[in-house]
């Protein structure tokens, strides 16, 4: 996932961009509010979150998220501020913010909020337009009502491994790091959750009857391999 961090301290930003990196993220990292508005150019790469800490130096940063608002109406948009009194808070959401994070926050706590608000908005292929199913080869995946297919034969699978399947068959070729995954799919940390992924995974090969469809990158984590048609 691709997210701007609208920071203007270069060693907060650096720190949590740190941390975001080693959970899947591809941060994009702006400085001031101007910097952040020019990079939601329609033409621009696309986010799926936007961080936006309200201390800019240049506007402040309720200013900006109208601004994103008017740009975009689908992006979510996390207000990050020291600022936590109520009214601030109600002022944030009603400008069109998907959320709003007090620092000093949690980084497990802010990586789920970011996961929370990412899964409201329906995943969009390249061209734009809204999917409602994936397809890989003989694999079909209908995202609305959850319901995988191979050759036509509807697959039973489990709450968690049809989420596992979705999230890896976003990204065919694409590693998933396993602390990624857990944090997508468990809402959790990795610490002791390790073995409960490994379960998943060859379980989805066995259901599946494909096991070469999902490969472990070792000591990294997992990818999927697109099958032929």
């Amino acid at each position: 996932m691709r997210l701007l961090l609208v920071e203007d301290d270069n060693h907060v930003a650096a720190a949590l961009s740190a941390v975001l990196a080693r959970h899947g993220f591809v941060v994009t990292h702006a400085r001031s509010g101007e910097e952040a508005l020019q990079a939601l150019v329609p033409e621009g790469p696309g986010f799926g979150v936007v961080l936006l800490d309200l201390g800019l130096p240049d506007q402040d940063g309720y200013e900006v998220c109208g601004k994103i608002r008017k740009r975009t109406s689908s992006t979510p948009v996390i207000m990050v501020t020291a600022r936590s009194d109520v009214r601030s808070r109600i002022h944030g959401l009603n400008l069109g913010a998907d959320d709003y994070v007090v620092k000093p926050y949690d980084t497990g706590e802010l990586l789920a909020r970011i996961h929370a608000v990412a899964r409201r908005v329906p995943h969009v292929d390249d061209t734009g337009a809204t999917e409602t199913a994936l397809r890989l080869g003989p694999v079909r995946i209908e995202l609305p009502t959850r319901q995988v297919s191979v050759d036509g034969s509807v697959i039973q699978l489990t709450r968690k491994e049809f989420d596992l399947l979705a999230l890896l068959a976003q990204r065919p070729g694409v590693v998933f790091r396993r602390e990624q995954i857990i944090s997508e799919v468990w809402r959790t940390s990795w610490e002791g959750t390790g073995r409960t992924l490994e379960v998943h995974v060859a379980s989805l090969r066995s259901k599946l009857r494909m096991p070469a469809l999902i490969e472990t990158v070792r000591g990294v984590g997992y990818r999927l391999v697109a099958p032929a048609a």
